[in-house]
């Protein structure tokens, strides 16, 4: 009995799907190898949201107070922004005025690394920390980029959910998958 059509579409398809698994699987094995900020911010704060930094701020919508000034224990969230594409977290450790907080977080100036007590500074035109600079250990200072975000979520109390949680394994999964 021959090879069908259906058969060769079938094979040509699972040896594609492996091969692009086989290309993929690695890179996000390789990038969880570090230590990232969401992981970080969310045992450092107790704050319980998982997915990209970038999507903290709408995923703490209903669950967890927000708002525009910073509180310790509150997490600073940054939208993705140039080669920050997937957004940052970092939990604020110290308030030292209106216009300045100290930071604790990871994977920002090293690749996986923790730095804690960092300056960051409002450099909003109207004090409602929409850009921050932060610093960096490359440049041993705050530098010349400054990055938009969202505002801060507090670690208050966090609201039920309506809907299931979904098991670690699943969010693993689901995370290779993007």
């Amino acid at each position: 009995m021959g090879w069908g059509r259906t058969q060769v579409k079938f094979v040509a398809r699972t040896v594609f799907a492996a091969l692009i698994a086989s290309s993929v699987v690695p890179t996000a094995a390789q990038a969880s190898r570090y230590l990232q900020c969401v992981p970080f911010a969310r045992e450092a704060s107790g704050i319980d949201i998982r997915g990209n930094a970038k999507t903290w701020w709408h995923q703490a919508e209903g669950r967890y107070e927000r708002g525009n000034t910073p509180r310790e224990g509150s997490v600073l969230t940054m939208p993705g922004y140039g080669r920050m594409g997937y957004g940052h977290v970092a939990m604020v450790s110290k308030v030292v005025n209106d216009r300045e907080i100290l930071l604790t977080h990871a994977n920002w100036s090293r690749r996986g690394g923790i730095e804690r007590d960092v300056r960051a500074i409002d450099v909003s035109a109207n004090g409602d920390w929409s850009r921050v600079k932060i610093w960096h250990a490359g440049s041993g200072d705050l530098g010349t980029t400054s990055y938009p975000a969202y505002g801060f979520i507090y670690a208050n109390k966090a609201k039920p959910r309506d809907h299931f949680a979904l098991g670690e394994d699943v969010i693993r999964l689901a995370e290779l998958e993007q």
